[in-house]
């Protein structure tokens, strides 16, 4: 990746200035003023929010299991398989073990203190897709519209379908500005995907520019289309993630959901030691992100995370890059639920199925809203998600 993690935001809260005289008077005022402006607010209504992370046919295997061996050994050529740095890296004895070096934060943070994660077949944990086409679009209308409409929804192709996600009818359901329910993605199809009416919420999406005022971010935007990638309409995700933090700080979103891809790009790829590389990165930025939502009083204690896939992939090293209805093991995904008031802890196991059609009222009853009330089809929310 030619772009570094790290940047310092002018809009962060914590940031300090050193005031004098009527400068500082004037702003101990406007102080005051937000402060009851924002007591206000949080009587009038919840102040929950939520987040949704999805990472892009991100496998249950290594999630639960950590390295695959017999996949990265497929993989490698005539090069021992001991001599990789993926094995370097990420090898370890058990199945704990390694999935703690492949993504620590997720596994001695978020699922041991903060909430659950579940989807492990190996020991009876199912999450399901439901929809029969079990490829990108489907999945993500499943889990953004409540419901499978595997006779309209049948590509990947840019489209806009005529049914309500979750996303756009929670900005008048809870009042607030379009930039307050706000959509990144690393893939550019999310520019219809995500409504089924063009405006109606804030998205940026694939190689898209991103306007903010801060010329940090302003570079960002005019680099991403500097370092392209193998895929056609697919960013890199470090682009989608720092858009996305940038708009956290600025607009103090109710809803926002953060899209990468890169973990279906380099598995299509058969670039097995860059699909680990993109979920070990991918955890890096969970970790920042929910330490922004921990020192922020408003989205401390008051922000549910939802992290899952939108298809899983094949199961063996003949089929672990393929996905689709063909493809055994293209339904099976995982998903974690995290923050306050969530009604589980650590690795689910023996629950009753969780579909992917479940999500998009967990996201609404997250924020104190009914989905099912402006459609009766969709799936009801994960009980133990929504628990506040």
């Amino acid at each position: 990746m030619l772009c570094s993690e790290t940047w310092a935001s002018p809009f962060n809260p914590r940031s300090r200035v050193r005031l004098r005289g009527p400068a500082r008077l004037v702003a101990v005022v406007a102080m005051a003023i937000a402060a009851v402006d924002a007591g206000t607010a949080r009587e009038q209504q919840p102040g929950e929010h939520v987040v949704l992370v999805t990472l892009d046919g991100a496998r249950w295997q290594e999630v639960f299991g950590g390295l695959d061996l017999d996949v990265l050994r497929s993989t490698v050529g005539k090069t021992p398989v001991e001599q990789t740095e993926s094995y370097q890296r990420y090898w370890a004895d058990s199945a704990t073990a390694r999935r703690e070096k492949l993504m620590p934060f997720l596994w001695t943070t978020l699922a041991r203190d903060h909430g659950f994660i579940a989807g492990n077949r190996a020991i009876g944990s199912a999450v399901t897709v439901t929809n029969r086409h079990r490829f990108s679009y489907p999945g993500y209308h499943e889990l953004l519209t409540g419901a499978a409409h595997d006779d309209v929804v049948t590509s990947n192709d840019n489209q806009r379908y005529p049914f309500l996600t979750v996303l756009e009818w929670l900005r008048p359901a809870l009042g607030v500005s379009k930039d307050e329910v706000a959509v990144f993605s690393s893939w550019e199809t999310f520019n219809w995907i995500a409504e089924r009416q063009e405006g109606a919420i804030a998205v940026n999406a694939g190689f898209e520019q991103y306007e903010h005022p801060d010329p940090g971010v302003r570079q960002l935007s005019a680099l991403q289309f500097e370092t392209s990638t193998p895929w056609a309409g697919a960013r890199h995700d470090v682009y989608t993630f720092r858009f996305g933090m940038a708009h956290f700080e600025r607009f103090r979103p109710r809803v926002l959901y953060l899209a990468f891809d890169e973990t279906d790009d380099w598995a299509h790829d058969g670039r097995y030691d860059l699909t680990l590389e993109a979920l070990h990165r991918t955890d890096g930025r969970l970790a920042e992100l929910w330490g922004r939502i921990q020192a922020d009083a408003e989205y401390r204690d008051h922000t549910t995370l939802v992290v899952t896939v939108d298809h899983g992939r094949g199961r063996t090293v003949k089929d672990w890059t393929s996905h689709g209805a063909d493809v055994a093991g293209a339904d099976e995904l995982w998903l974690g639920c995290f923050g306050a008031g969530v009604g589980a802890r650590g690795e689910l196991r023996g629950h009753a199925p969780i579909e992917q059609r479940q999500v998009a009222a967990t996201l609404a009853a997250a924020v104190g809203q009914n989905f099912q009330s402006a459609v009766p089809a969709a799936a009801p929310p994960i009980a133990m998600c929504a628990a506040r």
